[in-house]
């Protein structure tokens, strides 16, 4: 059965954000950046890293978030990642190693009542706004006040990623959670 799938320009111009007609995640996203990681938890972004001139994947719950390189053109890029995304789908093919994904989760997740608070607004509030430009933001610590975040998919080198950050993602916090005094890219 062939997949329906729409491109949509993210705020990135090194990004494109594939949007699928299939259930790809239960929820949240997974960022790929190298091929070793993608080997690891998922054969689709294993697949679409090995399209030379992609150099990060992000996978969604229903969109794949594709990066290219210096070295890769749009033109080229667009006809292999869209044939790619549409033989694996199509075919029924696994997207993500569930277990390698849980646990991987299960391993960087946040503990301690600020960060669960910091956690709660990241997944109610900020990442669904992110994710329709193709991005995700994830916890990856909260310490002296600071919150340290990853920038994924579009969100990662995005020319207003910083202003984002800062006066969208730093506000909010500070508004709800009096302990973070910062919000930092990592």
């Amino acid at each position: 059965m062939s997949v329906n799938i729409q491109l949509e320009w993210t705020p990135n111009p090194s990004t494109l954000k594939y949007v699928v007609d299939r259930k790809l995640l239960g929820g949240g996203a997974v960022n790929f950046t190298n091929r070793d990681e993608a080997q690891a938890k998922s054969p689709l972004a294993l697949r679409l890293m090995d399209i030379q001139g992609v150099t990060a994947v992000m996978l969604g719950t229903n969109f794949v978030t594709v990066t290219k390189g210096e070295s890769g053109e749009w033109d080229e890029l667009n006809d292999s990642v869209m044939s790619t995304l549409d033989t694996h789908l199509s075919e029924g093919l696994p997207v993500v190693d569930e277990a390698a994904v849980a646990a991987s989760r299960q391993a960087t997740s946040a503990d301690g009542t600020v960060e669960q608070r910091i956690q709660f607004i990241l997944d109610e509030e900020i990442r669904p706004a992110v994710a329709q430009d193709g991005g995700d933001i994830t916890l990856d610590r909260f310490e002296d006040g600071i919150v340290y975040l990853h920038m994924k998919g579009s969100c990662a080198g995005c020319p207003s990623s910083t202003a984002t950050l800062k006066m969208g993602i730093e506000g909010r916090l500070r508004e709800m959670i009096p302990e973070v005094t910062e919000v930092v890219s990592v």
